[in-house]
């Protein structure tokens, strides 16, 4: 499975617009449904038929623009890469909404919740290994607060799970539910 296509989604339905240059030098705007991002693209939903050149820009509504080339078409539905590979976190958090932000820090402290505990840790002896408060820890594993990726970093290694399983990987049930 390619890069683009394994990077987790956030799955999202709000309005953009698709920009591009039809061939003649006029920039041509199409309303389009963002239907989900990752860092390395999006599935937009088109609100006509019309053609897409292979490279566009993708507008969010708050502004963000992101260059893409045409990476699949279905009927209505495409799919965009972003041509400078992966957005920054200030994109992706642009590119998502509140709510779909606390889902994503939601997730993250369940898995590593999920991890401590597979190795034993509580959450004193974890933040003890980070150099930060027990409640920080806690609060982290609850989606109250966002952790660092330098911190996720360090956790991933002491709890010998890679990062992409601690940001990516399968939410416990109990948080699903």
């Amino acid at each position: 499975m390619s890069d683009l296509r394994a990077a987790l989604r956030h799955h999202t339905l709000r309005t953009g617009l698709v920009e591009f240059d039809n061939g003649s030098g006029s920039i041509v705007s199409v309303p389009c449904t963002i239907r989900d991002v990752s860092a390395t693209g999006a599935r937009l939903q088109l609100n006509s038929s019309a053609w897409i050149a292979e490279q566009f820009s993708l507008i969010f509504r708050g502004g963000l623009r992101k260059d893409c080339r045409l990476a699949w078409r279905k009927e209505r539905l495409i799919g965009g890469a972003f041509t400078a590979g992966y957005a920054s976190a200030t994109e992706q958090a642009a590119m998502m909404t509140a709510d779909e932000q606390s889902r994503h820090r939601l997730g993250i402290g369940a898995r590593v919740k999920a991890a401590r505990e597979a190795r034993g840790y509580t959450e004193s002896q974890l933040a003890e290994h980070l150099g930060v408060a027990p409640a920080f820890v806690g609060q982290a594993e609850r989606g109250e607060v966002d952790i660092p990726l330098y911190q996720l970093m360090h956790i991933a290694d002491l709890l010998m799970v890679g990062l992409d399983g601690l940001v990516a990987g399968p939410v416990p049930e109990e948080v699903e539910a």
